[in-house]
Order: structure tokens, then C-alpha cells, then sequence
């Protein structure tokens, strides 16, 4: 088993003619045509001054060139770093700078706004726009078609994931060669893919999940994928006919669900579904199998790690958890003062030891000891229980604990008994600053189609099924929750939002 990203993802196939990538137009692209760009799109980097360990930094739309800039990353030595597409020039700016990158690549309409943030780092600033063109592709043009790969060993980086930023400045998590490797033959195995495979792709190449899980394991099995510009259901429901897979966030499912197209009919040359990067309603687990015949494969992961545990692929999905821990991921559910595993059933932190494991934070040492336990165990900061079968159930972060009057509250449990509320779509549970318990809890949920919520009915409706400690002392109602591009509900949001809801200020506001 060959232990860098090159040759185990790339080299096998730079004279394989079939088909990697399939586009909306209907055109494809070979691997070989693939591995071609990528050889000229080093050259060209090479050509702006980039060395072997350098960070090459891509806020781009998605695009064949795009993934490319990755591939060519892999291949000179760099270390990728993907920017949401969302990000501002002031995030952008503290990304590159703390990097310390030097190559930035952008859309070409970002390229006045950004100039400023790469003179300010020392950074070259290349332009590439969703159709592929811009600088980077007229320095590629020309370029000669081959490129061999620089030797890296398996503990040298290959890419900076950015942390979410959620409890403060986002954090880079280093990745090695390794670490992306063993996840991807790690997930290879446990779902089952093959060379005659297609997968559905309509994610974010900026994130873990459909850079480094998506299509690492399609590089892999050497199968392919469908490569959209993100989640459209029309194309969704339009191309499940010619694929076997599809990974996506729960927001594809429930939107799929909403649709009359979703029938057994329109699955069934559909081998699998997984979902991940945000928590799934087993409400939408249950719909979804009773729709299609077909149980979701819900699986765990994070920045950090990329993927800990995943539901079986031969054996019981169970609705509401993440799984087992993957083949050569250790986890364990630990008290988060003491790191001493919990008993079974019982409430902890999830901790991971493994491959898959990053090498630590960015320019951060002292970060990186905290985070980790004395055996090597990362902590994941996941509150979490693990059942006698080895099934997590993810019940909240550590970060969103609810300390009220002393007693520990789980929002998760919480969430539970509002989801399960007669016209109650989703909720989330936060904790607010409250003048006599230290923390309130307060309830946001968002209506079914046509349902008409009430506040006092759904407070009075939790009494019977929560002690009166873990009841919310208030519950709004809203048009929907905030998320983030992969889906998650951000509560940090929330917390600010509702954050003088037991204040006097607030209690006059509500008058």
C-alpha cells in the first residue's frame, strides 16, 4: 500500500480514458485529461515562485479547474488550502496571513478586493472563474502535460483545514498525507466502493467533506462522479437514474423529501446514501426510508479527523446516531475533566486516537498539547454516549452545555422532545446569560408547512416529558435557523440573538 496522496490517488491513473468527472452540460472528463490540467496548473504555480511546503490558498467557484488546483498541489509538494467561497476580503486576510501563504487564487471579480490581502502577505494573486478561465489558466496554457510528482513521505503536510471559528479565531488543523489517505481507504472499505461506482457530487470542494471524502474516495476506487455546482434538486432528481451514490447534508435529504419526485422508482439503481456535517433528524431518517425502501448511512467526522464513525453498510442503521468508530480509529467516550472513560450509556466527550488524526494547530503548540490527552487521544470536544454495540449518539459540543443553577443540560435531549412536537419542524436549544440561575434555557424552533405554533402550548407541552430544570423558560418562534454553508445550525448565532432574553432589557423589549 503506497502511503502518499500521489501515488495512491493519482499515479494509477494517468492513462486511465475513463471518465472522472461528468458535468452538468453533459461533457465529461477522463483521468487522464484530469491528471493533464493538474500537471499544467503545477507548472504554472511553480512557475509563480511556489516551493514544496508551501501554502497555495484557492477561494474559487467550483470547477473541474478547481479540483485540479488541488491535484497540482498534491503534486509539487504544496499545502492546499481551501477558502469558502463565502468568506469576506477582512476573513480572507486573516486566513492567508496566518497561513502565510504564497499564492492566493480567486474568482477574477474578487481580484481588486484581494490584491490588497496578498501584497499584505507576500502572496501572489492568481485569478480562476467558474468557467475556468482567468490568469492561473493563461499561465497553464502551453504548459507541458507532464509533471513529476516531488517526493513526500506520509507525516508531511498536505493540506490546512480552517476550524470553524465558532469559540473565537479559527484555527489551521494540519493534515498529512497520511491522515487523508487512511480515512479515504478506511471509508473505501466501509462503504463498499468500486471502480463502478458514480457518485452524485454536489457539495463544496472548500470542506472536508467533498474535498477529502467525496472525492478522495472516488480517486481511490478510481469510480466517478457527477460534478455539480451545488445543491439543485431538479439536478439531483435528474441524474439519481445514471448514479449508485450520494453524499450529502441533511439539508439534501429533507429537501428531497419535500419533493413528489422521491419515489422507490427514481432510486432504484441507487446503492447508497450518506449523510454528514451536520446532525440528521432521525424524523428525516424514518421519512426517507418509508419514501424510498432505502435507510441513510449517517457517519461522524470533523476538521480534525475527517471521518470517526460511521452507521454499517451491512447491518443496522440506527436513526439518531453516527455509528460505530471506523477500522482503525479508536474512540472513547471519556469525562472531559479527567479524560477517564465514561461507563456505557453515560454522557462524555468523544475522543479519537488514530491515522486519521491531524498533526496539530497552525502556529499554535500550546493549542494543540490542551487538545490532546497524555496517550495521544484527541480531544473532540463532541459530548456524546456510546451504547454496548459501540453506537455513538452525538447529544451536543461541550461548548454548548447548559449550566443552569448548577445542573448540566443537554440541548440535545431537549431538541428531541420539541422535534417530536406536533408542527414543530426543527428546533435548537441554547443557553443565555440569566440573572439568578447563571444560564436560561430558551428554545428556537421553526414551523411545519402550514403549522401555526404557539409558545405557551409548546412549554406546556414539555412538562410531562422533561424535569422542570431542562425545560426551556421561553421558546421562539422563527423562520428558520441559521446556518452554516454545510448545514449546521450555528448557535453562537442564536446565543447572540436571544443573549438579553432574561435581562431587564429584554424583559422591557418583550412589554
Amino acid at each position: 500500500m503506497t502511503n502518499t496522496l500521489y501515488d495512491a490517488l493519482f499515479r494509477p491513473h494517468e492513462a486511465n480514458d475513463g471518465a472522472f468527472l461528468a458535468l452538468r452540460d453533459g461533457s465529461s472528463i477522463s483521468y487522464a485529461a484530469f491528471l493533464k490540467l493538474s500537471a499544467r496548473i503545477a507548472h504554472a504555480m511553480v512557475g509563480a515562485g511556489i516551493q514544496p511546503g508551501d501554502r497555495v490558498a484557492l477561494q474559487a467557484k467550483k470547477s473541474p479547474e478547481a479540483l485540479a488546483v488541488y491535484a497540482a498541489a498534491v503534486r509539487m509538494g504544496a499545502v492546499f488550502l481551501p477558502l469558502n467561497t463565502a468568506y469576506t476580503a477582512a476573513e480572507v486576510d486573516y486566513f492567508v496571513s496566518d497561513a502565510d501563504a504564497k499564492l492566493l487564487i480567486c474568482d477574477g471579480a474578487d481580484a481588486t478586493a484581494l490584491q490588497p490581502v496578498a501584497d499584505k502577505a507576500g502572496a501572489v494573486l492568481l485569478t480562476l472563474n467558474g468557467d475556468g478561465s482567468g490568469t492561473l489558466a493563461e499561465r497553464a496554457a502551453g504548459q507541458t502535460e507532464s509533471y513529476e510528482p516531488i517526493e513526500r513521505g506520509p507525516h508531511d503536510l498536505a493540506a490546512f483545514l480552517y476550524t470553524s471559528g465558532t469559540t473565537g479565531r479559527s484555527k489551521g488543523a494540519m493534515l498529512t498525507h497520511d491522515n487523508l489517505l487512511s480515512n479515504a481507504e478506511a471509508l473505501v472499505g466501509a462503504w463498499r466502493f468500486t471502480k463502478d461506482d458514480v457518485l452524485i457530487h454536489a457539495l463544496p470542494i472548500f470542506h472536508t467533506h467533498g474535498l477529502f471524502v467525496a472525492t478522495n474516495v472516488i480517486l481511490l476506487a478510481g469510480a466517478s462522479m457527477i460534478f455539480l455546482p451545488g445543491l439543485d434538486i431538479d439536478d439531483l432528481v435528474a441524474n439519481m437514474p445514471r448514479a449508485t451514490t450520494m453524499m450529502g447534508v441533511p439539508t439534501f435529504y429533507t429537501r428531497l423529501l419535500a419533493d413528489t419526485r422521491l419515489t422507490q422508482d427514481l432510486v432504484r439503481h441507487m446503492r447508497l446514501f450518506v449523510s454528514g456535517s451536520a446532525p440528521l433528524l432521525a424524523e428525516t431518517h424514518r421519512d426517507f426510508e418509508a419514501r424510498t425502501g432505502m435507510r441513510i448511512l449517517e457517519r461522524y467526522g470533523m476538521t480534525e479527523t475527517n471521518m470517526n464513525t460511521s452507521n454499517p453498510y451491512d447491518g443496522e442503521r440506527r436513526a439518531g446516531t453516527v455509528g460505530q468508530p471506523l477500522a482503525g480509529v479508536s474512540v472513547r467516550i471519556a469525562e472531559p475533566d479527567t479524560g477517564k472513560p465514561v461507563a456505557a450509556g453515560e454522557i462524555g466527550v468523544i475522543e479519537v486516537k488514530g491515522r486519521n488524526v491531524f498533526k496539530g494547530y497552525w502556529n499554535l503548540p500550546e493549542k494543540t498539547a490542551q487538545e490532546f490527552r497524555p496517550d495521544g487521544y484527541f480531544i473532540t470536544g463532541d459530548l456524546a454516549t456510546q451504547d454496548a454495540d459501540g453506537y455513538v449518539t452525538i447529544v451536543g459540543r461541550a461548548k454548548d452545555l447548559i449550566i443552569a443553577g448548577g445542573y448540566n443540560i443537554y440541548p440535545k435531549e431537549i431538541e428531541l422532545v420539541l422535534d417530536g412536537m406536533p408542527g414543530v419542524a426543527e428546533s435548537a436549544v441554547i443557553g443565555v446569560p440569566h440573572p439568578d440561575l447563571g444560564e436560561g434555557v430558551v428554545g428556537v424552533v421553526t414551523a411545519s408547512r402550514g403549522a401555526v405554533l404557539d409558545e405557551t402550548n409548546l412549554l406546556a407541552g414539555l412538562t410531562s416529558h422533561l424535569a422542570r430544570f431542562k425545560q426551556p423558560r421561553r421558546i421562539f418562534v422563527v423562520d428558520e435557523l441559521p446556518r452554516n454553508t454545510m448545514g449546521k445550525v450555528q448557535k453562537n448565532l442564536l446565543r447572540v440573538q436571544f443573549a438579553e432574553t432574561f435581562t431587564a432589557k429584554g424583559r422591557d423589549a418583550a412589554l
